[in-house]
């Protein structure tokens, strides 16, 4: 039996095993992620993040999504990594380092009680080359790129952060068909290795709603990279300020992009509850 802690960001859930101080067989914790999620017959959640040692970094994550394929990187997911470690005694550091498959992050812890925090994390510089995201288009300028999926004209903004997104910018989100466009524009040809979808709608330069597809588990309450993303794209499209205050289905995220350099995202990460899990 393995120990693991069920937590959230955002309504973006998680279960989380220590890697460091047990013996994890990564490749067993993949081939079981697809039913440790299942919210029926297992634990329920938007993906298995495993906390390992790193030899180039204080901690390395890796994160596997709900239908059993791996994730670069996540945003949220990397906020609860980053107060279970603290939390559990991994680290001692308000601020550190983690390895993922997209590059080091640096979180910081900045506050915590017994099963909350608020986490900052410098997500690095975003993706804005095609070739980098990965997206198969030949213009150098890629805003605004129009597609028509389902008879809808739609406008994409395609940006990476580790992972890939479009970021589609709509007039009323309430009423936009996210879980039918969604699944589409994920498997697109345009993306090479799938993408996640944020469509975002527009309250001030200071303040967006957005919903949310991720690549391999479907409509979440929220997405920390997508949020990233989406800020991005609207800074560079004029909608959006370099400080934006985010809303989600599960809450409200805080992002930050000075003179087009690093993003900044800042949000709360909260243990749900601890237990025993045999995946092996």
């Amino acid at each position: 039996m393995s120990k693991f802690t069920k937590m959230h960001g955002t309504g973006n859930d998680f279960v989380l095993v220590d890697g460091i101080t047990n013996n994890i067989d990564l490749n067993k914790l993949q081939a079981a992620s697809k039913n440790i999620c299942d919210r029926h017959f297992g634990i329920g959640a938007d993906g298995v993040i495993a906390v390992l040692s790193s030899n180039n970094s204080d901690l390395q994550m890796r994160i596997f999504n709900a239908d059993g394929s791996e994730a670069e990187m996540c945003g949220n997911g990397l906020r609860c990594f980053s107060f279970f470690a603290f939390h559990s005694k991994l680290i001692t550091n308000k601020t550190f380092t983690v390895e993922t498959l997209a590059g080091q992050m640096i979180p910081e812890i900045i506050e915590s009680n017994s099963n909350q925090a608020q986490v900052k994390i410098n997500m690095g510089k975003p993706f804005l080359l095609a070739k980098d995201i990965p997206v198969e288009h030949n213009r150098s300028d890629l805003l605004n790129i129009p597609l028509q999926i389902n008879n809808l004209n739609l406008k994409i903004t395609p940006i990476g952060m580790g992972n890939p997104h479009a970021v589609i910018f709509v007039d009323n989100l309430n009423d936009f068909p996210v879980c039918e466009i969604g699944p589409l524009l994920e498997k697109h040809p345009l993306f090479p290795n799938k993408t996640n979808v944020e469509f975002v709608e527009v309250i001030t330069q200071h303040e967006a709603k957005m919903r949310v597809w991720e690549r391999g588990s479907g409509e979440t309450l929220s997405c920390g990279t997508g949020t990233c993303a989406s800020v991005v794209a609207g800074n560079l499209l004029n909608k959006l300020s370099e400080k934006v205050t985010v809303h989600l289905l599960g809450g409200d995220l805080s992002i930050e992009w000075k003179n087009k350099e690093s993003i900044y995202m800042t949000g709360a990460a909260n243990i749900v509850f601890e237990g025993q899990i045999q995946f092996s």
